[in-house]
């Protein structure tokens, strides 16, 4: 079939905001048309490409490398090992820390911590009925931290640390007593921010900044239902009637939201 003078083959396919400039030129004009209307499409797509990386780099969160975390099978005598507490419960993210000591005694080695923690265990569930260890974490003096509460270290499991508040929050418990004039190792306060980084980082949460949770008990220093106004990274003593986690770690919390801070990559 003959194709008339002056139209294109049906093969060639052309952008369509240009195709009323070419239907007004002819011949090399319209190729020429063509060429230039084709930059132009390139350039937007590459400027639009640019802005979407651009607003997904200020978008990004400030998140934190996972410190190591010691398996809770390390610690876990016959009881905890075989997993006789109930299901573990989740929240939809970790927006709060509350950190807290042990109260137990200081001079222990570190070799010693996985008996020490299995004694935390037997005391929780025994006398005070928990269901688990109530702290997720914990860390000793040497800067080690251990998994306790099971449910998976890298999950927002619901702990049993802070009356009122253990949802959307995770609970650090250094082992030790840290009342006033105690001396509080740096390695521990080093763990703390780091694994405080992390799990805040999972949720783009500032270390520094303030959060607000909803009381569930009134128990704690707010009536149940009343939505509190506090630190992200928390003494238990911002949330419950308690001198936890002693004077001495207490004065420490500026410092370790400070590094928490900047581990998560925040000015």
């Amino acid at each position: 079939m003959r194709r008339r003078r002056g139209a294109w083959p049906r093969a060639v396919h052309i952008p369509g905001n240009a195709v009323a400039l070419v239907g007004c030129l002819p011949g090399f004009a319209a190729v020429t048309a063509l060429a230039l209307c084709a930059h132009g499409v390139d350039r937007s797509v590459t400027a639009a490409r640019n802005t979407h990386a651009l607003a997904a780099r200020v978008a990004a969160p400030h998140t934190a490398p996972k410190p190591a975390v010691v398996p809770r099978t390390v610690w876990a005598g016959p009881d905890a090992a075989a997993g006789k507490q109930p299901p573990p419960r989740y929240d939809d993210s970790v927006v709060a820390v509350f950190v807290h000591h042990t109260d137990t005694p200081n001079a222990y080695r570190c070799e010693d911590v996985p008996r020490i923690i299995r004694d935390l265990y037997a005391g929780q569930t025994g006398a005070r009925d928990f269901d688990d260890i109530g702290y997720n974490f914990l860390v000793d003096r040497c800067g080690t931290i251990y998994e306790g509460r099971a449910g998976g270290v890298d999950r927002p499991v619901t702990g049993a640390h802070t009356v009122g508040f253990n949802h959307r929050s995770t609970g650090v418990a250094a082992i030790g007593t840290f009342t006033a004039g105690a001396e509080v190792p740096r390695v521990m306060t080093d763990a703390i921010a780091a694994l405080s980084a992390w799990k805040l980082g999972t949720s783009d949460t500032d270390p520094r900044a303030k959060v607000r949770l909803v009381s569930s008990n009134s128990l704690s220093r707010f009536a149940a239902g009343t939505s509190a106004t506090l630190p992200t990274l928390a003494g238990h003593g911002d949330g419950y009637m308690t001198r936890c986690p002693g004077a001495a770690l207490t004065a420490r919390l500026p410092e370790i939201r400070a590094l928490a801070a900047r581990l998560q990559g925040r000015s």
